[in-house]
This record gives structure tokens, C-alpha cells and sequence, in this order.
């Protein structure tokens, strides 16, 4: 039987080897190497392994161009599933995985309760939360930042706004982070799946009890706001606000819970930023850079329902087929060097941080953008403050192996 490379030139065989790369067990460590070699693949920014049906996009335009797209649809593939499991029925309610009017009505819904008023009004929230578990931490030996800050703050900053109980914390990182990897369609074995599909449905069985009792019990907070919301007379269902909800929950916790130990890694290794940021700990661009140069999300997709031709960045265009799922690679978009020179230095005097792509574009735009700043702002602003002296005692920590919502496992550091 003839191989499939077999048929493929010299040159066809490279560029798939070179995609094929991003997803090495290695590469969530340092994906940036990997990136670098797609995007020098071709200048135009755009890769199209042969017979894939895939476009990789490292540009920042067209990366920008292909997420505002009428023609891009986000979860086309996840739509398509079987709904034959307690995992699948819960994503396929979530707006991220809808279109259209479909989704304009599953976001205006959540969007009426999760104004910018209800996020403003978490600061102090934030701020009392940041200090209180800094309070807990040593400055005399060792700690696990990701353990003592980053992965219960942002949980208890979206579980006190959906007005979910405290005594479940720990409950709930855990199904965050099956829910994120189900988002990065992790199903690399049988042990995994069995997780994943046990975690999901104590989430149906928790969430659907309390979207019941809220609506006959209304109590404060973001949950109850949604299971009322309203628009022209219609209501989220029991099942879409349940997946919605979740959605809320693990998007609220893991990419910020990522970030805070991923900067702290690239401020490490530029201790000039750190200093930087020692000096001017209420920067106001601190939130955009670091999420420009950490990009906790580091891939998206959209499937074309059309043909579109689009542009690419230096007044390039490219032509991309009905039917192409376009792999958005948001972390090479945030470092492209057309768009933010010197791309892989923390600058916070850079004047156009703001344009990064680490909460996508157009339509799918994350709903959370704001409350995500406001806890980066704080957070940093407490670390320079408090701990001018931080400094990590192991620069290289272990990594989840997620490679699109990706973050350290741990990251180890002495405060004082």
C-alpha cells in the first residue's frame, strides 16, 4: 500500500511536517519557535498543508480579517457532533459554537445580565481577593503561585458573580479545567474521556438543580440575572443555560489563571519589564501587553461558509475556499512583526498593545475582556507593590498539555 507522503513532493512533505510540529508533546513549553517556522513557511501569512482542507493563518490581518468575516463560522465542527454524550450535549448549547441569529440571541441574552456596570463594580471584589491570598503566602521559603493566586482567584471572582457557593471552589477548577480541555478537543485517551465525561455530567446534574431553584428562588448575582433575562419574551433554556453558565465559568477562570503565571515567566526573562513595572506598578497598558505577549488563548478556528478573499498584512490578499477551516493562530498574530516590532519584547510604553487578538474579533469577541483586564491590572499591580522582590526558583515549570488554552502547571517563586 503507497504511503500518503509518498504522493506529495519534497516541499509538500516539509510544510506538513512543519504544521504537523505545533502539535509535538513539547511545543506548549516554548510554542514560538513552532509558530515562526508556519509563518516563514510563507510571507503572505497564510499556510495550506496539501489536502488538509486547512488554512493556518499567522498574520495579524488576516487572522483580524478571517474573525470578523460574515463568512467565518466559529464551532462548525462541534455543531456536527452527535449529541450521544453528557460532554458533547453540554458544549453544543454554548454561544461560542453558534452563528448568526442563533447566536446573536444566546449573546444578547447573556450580554443583558454581564453589563460593563457589573464588571466595573468587581474592583474591589478583585482587589480584596488579590491581597487576601497574598496574605496567605510566605515570604520566608518557596510557594506555587499558580496554586496560591492564579487558579483561585479568577474562580472566585466569576463564582461570587454567578452567586455560586464558596464551599464548591475547588469543585469547580477542577470541572474548569475539564472544560477546557474539551475546548481543545482533547481526546487522547480513554482515561481522559471518562473524566471528561463524568465531570460533565455532575456539571448537568449541579447547574440544571440550581437553574431550577433560581428561577423559582431568584437570589444575587450573574446566574440569576441570566436564568430571568429576557428578550422579546424569550428565556435561555434549561439546557443553554446550563452550557452557557459553564462557559462563563471556565472561560472566566482558565485563561486568566494561565496568564498570570505565563507573564510572570516572560517578565522573568526580561527583567527590565519587571523593573519597568516596579517603578509604574498601575501602568495602564499593563493588561494589553501581557496579553499580547502571553496570548492565553493561543489557537481558534473558523470553518468558511463562503469564498472570500481576504487581506493578509503589506497590502496582500488571499482567495480561501467554501468549506476551509482556517486554523487562527492568535499567538503568532500577537507577535507578528508587520504590526508590533520588536514582537517578543514586553514594552509598556508600546502605543498599539490594545490591538491584539488574545480575545479574538467580530462577532465571537469575548464577553469577559473587561473583567479579565481589570483582574491583570490588579493582579500586577499587587505583585510589583508587595514583592519588588519576586523572583522565580524554577524558570522552566511543567505546562499543561494544552496547547490551546495553555498555562504552566505550576510556577515556583519566592516572594520576599
Amino acid at each position: 500500500m503507497t504511503s500518503p507522503l509518498a504522493t506529495l513532493s519534497p516541499e509538500q512533505q516539509r510544510v506538513q511536517a512543519t504544521v504537523q510540529a505545533l502539535w509535538h508533546p513539547d511545543t506548549a513549553r516554548d510554542p514560538y519557535p513552532a509558530y515562526e517556522a508556519v509563518r516563514a513557511l510563507d510571507p503572505a501569512g497564510v499556510v495550506s498543508p496539501a489536502g488538509w482542507g486547512a488554512a493556518f493563518a499567522t498574520s495579524h490581518a488576516l487572522n483580524s480579517a478571517v474573525l470578523r468575516s460574515p463568512a467565518a463560522r466559529s464551532g462548525a465542527i462541534i455543531s456536527q457532533v452527535p449529541a450521544d454524550t453528557a460532554s458533547i450535549r453540554l458544549l453544543q448549547p454554548m454561544m461560542l459554537f453558534h452563528n448568526g441569529p442563533s447566536h446573536a440571541r444566546l449573546r444578547g441574552l447573556v450580554q443583558a445580565a454581564f453589563t460593563p456596570r457589573v464588571v466595573a463594580e468587581q474592583r474591589d471584589l478583585i482587589r480584596t481577593q488579590v491581597n487576601a491570598l497574598l496574605d496567605e503566602l510566605p515570604t520566608d521559603q518557596e510557594v506555587d503561585l499558580v496554586a496560591g493566586l492564579a487558579a483561585p482567584l479568577p474562580a472566585r471572582v466569576i463564582m461570587h458573580m454567578l452567586g455560586l457557593r464558596g464551599e464548591d471552589e475547588a469543585k469547580f477548577i477542577r470541572w474548569t479545567q475539564s472544560v477546557a480541555d474539551l475546548l481543545a478537543g482533547e481526546t487522547s485517551s480513554p482515561e481522559l474521556m471518562a473524566r471528561l465525561e463524568a465531570d460533565a455530567q455532575e456539571m448537568r446534574a449541579y447547574f440544571r438543580t440550581l437553574a431550577d431553584d433560581l428561577r423559582a428562588h431568584p437570589q444575587p448575582g450573574l446566574l440569576s440575572a441570566l436564568a430571568s433575562a429576557e428578550d422579546g419574551g424569550e428565556r435561555l433554556s434549561s439546557d443553554e443555560l446550563l452550557a452557557n453558565a459553564v462557559l462563563l465559568l471556565a472561560a472566566g477562570h482558565e485563561t486568566t489563571s494561565n496568564l498570570i503565571p505565563g507573564a510572570l515567566l516572560d517578565l522573568h526573562r526580561q527583567p527590565e519589564a519587571w523593573a519597568a513595572l516596579v517603578a509604574r506598578p498601575d501602568h495602564p497598558n499593563v493588561p494589553d501587553e501581557l496579553l499580547r505577549v502571553v496570548s492565553p488563548v493561543q489557537l481558534d478556528g473558523r470553518t468558511l461558509a463562503d469564498t472570500v478573499t481576504l487581506p493578509t498584512g503589506g497590502g496582500r490578499t488571499v482567495t480561501l475556499h467554501a468549506g476551509t477551516h482556517v486554523q487562527t493562530m492568535l499567538a503568532a498574530a500577537n507577535r507578528d512583526p508587520e504590526v508590533f516590532p520588536h514582537p517578543d519584547r514586553i514594552d509598556w510604553e508600546r502605543p498599539n498593545s490594545a490591538r491584539h487578538l488574545a480575545f479574538a474579533a467580530g462577532p465571537h469577541y469575548c464577553l469577559g475582556a473587561p473583567l479579565a483586564r481589570l483582574e491583570i491590572a490588579e493582579v500586577f499591580r499587587a505583585l510589583a507593590t508587595r514583592f519588588p522582590h519576586l523572583r522565580l526558583t524554577d524558570p522552566t515549570p511543567p505546562f499543561k498539555a494544552n496547547l490551546v488554552l495553555r498555562g504552566p502547571k505550576e510556577l515556583r517563586v519566592r516572594l520576599g
